[in-house]
């Protein structure tokens, strides 16, 4: 992965200094809220319900053991002892101090850490597939170009000052795993006929109060002029987008308002005049940064260990836990594994600072000690040797990070919801850990098979309900939580938005509706039918008869 240089290591230094003196002057009263909101946003510093939040960026969602161990560290000093991951791959702390901050932003600079850029109307963290660089299917490698992203972004002082915040995801291959439909900008990492590396564009998805799906406004872009052409886009976002009302404001309002085609007229005129400038990549600046994401020294033998069909055989949950949490890797004799942070009991994608010092610990033995954070809220060690898959399942047994339900119902993708949230208009906690009492029994959950719940605490879909097979959606009604339920939504390669099946649900009332929904899809299945596949093919109407029939 990549290493800081002395400038990277500067910058970040020197920000450390600047919002340790502008907190100090806020605590005097030398700046008022209004002057300090912006300066603490730039850091990813929220004020939230119960607390500050301090939302710490996971470039691309890659980090090493040593940065989790300071994670580790920081939750224990600073915090309450966990850390919560979120969409959009970064980490968040709900309970520090202001004035201890800069002490922990501090302790991030040590290791390469920062929350810069992760918060504010600026461009966010840039995300990828969790199996980056290990799966056979990409055509290559989105990393180098995720952190080539990143380098240009940090700290742009054109694109500071957005109408709004901006999201930028890559995939690459045919498996969709970063959700690139329904981001500000989606980039598919492609090659042509010809076999140049390039990259199809689409702009203006999004989720909150106007979900939309994006558009693609350029089929081909020679990989080494994405900086120029992301540059067309944000400059023509910058000049038209709207101002005056934030609800208003994303790239996804500008797109649909002005129509795709002459938004992208207006961005190909830009790009005449920065195409081949100093914009333009160098191949040996794209050769240096991919250098970062080389090969491990993968074992040449791995593939030959025959100890790992002897314990599929002879022990059951290790056979429920590779076959639903493993996935395979371009490396013969190699999987990548997810670690599940979804227990049983407990909220969906937080972490304790005992169980992130045993990843690192696992990382460092099992994985080159490198750990990736995932889309769906957990954590991935990619490069697993199939000789160690039965040891590391047993240390994640211990540590409760063995949950076999990845892509299954309990995997469910959740905001803090009103405990944590300012913005948030109802609970989600509570609803997950009805859903997870509701759902406990296995068999039945492997029988319904892959099913993608969202679930998010008010309209800003942080956890994205409108593209979950199942979306579920807080509103306060007379000051009581209700949720409002969606079926059909995709964030895969067939992005889709839910569809709602009918009126809202009394919080009580959310695990039995659920349950008499996935009755139907039961009874109506066709084989080895998706429950996505099946909506698609049925419609809401027969989910909307089935899960009100007795409400």
């Amino acid at each position: 992965m990549y290493i800081y240089n002395d400038v990277d290591q500067q910058i970040v230094n020197e920000r450390v200094e600047q919002f340790r003196d502008q907190t100090a002057r806020f605590l005097r009263g030398e700046l008022s809220d209004d002057e300090f909101l912006a300066l603490r946003l730039m850091n990813g510093l929220y004020v939230q319900r119960q607390a500050p939040m301090l939302r710490v960026a996971i470039p691309y969602g890659t980090f090493t053991s040593e940065q989790l161990r300071a994670l580790a560290a920081i939750s224990r000093k600073f915090d309450r002892g966990y850390g919560h991951f979120t969409t959009r791959t970064n980490i968040q702390f709900n309970w520090p101090k202001l004035e201890e901050v800069p002490d922990i932003l501090a302790d991030l600079a040590r290791v390469q850490l920062h929350a810069i850029q992760t918060s504010g109307n600026c461009i966010r963290n840039t995300t990828t597939s969790h199996f980056a660089g290990v799966s056979a299917l990409e055509v290559s490698d989105p990393r180098p170009w995720c952190e080539l992203i990143r380098q240009w972004s940090s700290l742009h002082p054109e694109f500071a000052y957005l109408p709004r915040k901006f999201k930028i995801a890559i995939t690459s291959g045919p498996e969709d795993r970063a959700a690139t439909q329904v981001h500000d900008v989606g980039l598919d990492l492609i090659q042509s006929e010809q076999g140049e590396l390039g990259f199809k564009v689409l702009v203006g998805g999004g989720l909150g109060r106007t979900p939309k799906i994006g558009k693609v406004i350029r089929e081909f872009l020679p990989a080494n002029e994405l900086i120029s052409y992301l540059e067309a886009i944000l400059r023509v976002y910058n000049l038209h987008g709207r101002r005056d009302n934030k609800y208003k404001a994303r790239i996804k309002i500008l797109v649909e308002a002005m129509g795709e085609d002459a938004f992208r007229d207006l961005v190909e005129q830009e790009w005449q005049h920065l195409k081949g400038t100093e914009l333009q990549i160098p191949e040996a600046e794209i050769a240096r940064v991919t250098a970062f994401f080389g090969k491990h020294p993968y074992a040449q033998d791995a593939a030959a260990d025959l100890s790992l069909d002897s314990y599929l055989e002879s022990d059951e949950a290790f056979r429920h836990w590779y076959r639903h949490n493993t996935h395979p890797h371009k490396v013969p004799g190699y999987r990548a594994v997810t670690l599940s942070l979804k227990p049983q009991l407990g909220a969906p994608g937080d972490i304790s600072e005992l169980q992130m010092d045993i990843v690192a610990n696992l990382a460092d033995r099992y994985s080159f000690g490198e750990i990736r954070s995932t889309h769906e809220q957990n954590l991935v060690l990619a490069d697993v040797q199939q000789a160690n898959l039965y040891s590391l399942w047993r240390s994640l047994v211990e540590a409760n990070l063995a949950r076999a339900n990845i892509g299954k119902l309990t995997d469910m993708i959740v905001c803090p919801g009103f405990d944590f949230c300012s913005l948030a208009n109802a609970k989600t906690l509570n609803i997950a850990q009805q859903i997870n009492d509701a759902f406990d029994d296995v068999d039945y959950l492997y029988d319904i098979g892959d099913i993608r719940l969202n679930m998010s605490g008010c309209i800003n879909a942080c956890a994205h309900h409108h593209v979950g097979h199942i979306g579920i959606l807080g509103v306060d009604k007379k000051g009581e939580d209700w949720y409002q339920i969606t079926i059909g939504g995709s964030s895969r390669e067939d992005a889709q938005l839910g569809k709602v099946l009918g009126r809202a649900v009394a919080a009580d009332e959310v695990a039995d509706t659920l349950k008499r929904l996935l009755e139907v899809y039961v009874d109506i299945r066709r084989e080895d039918e998706r429950f996505i596949d099946c909506v698609r093919r049925v419609g809401v109407e027969p989910f909307k008869e089935g899960a009100y029939a007795t409400a």
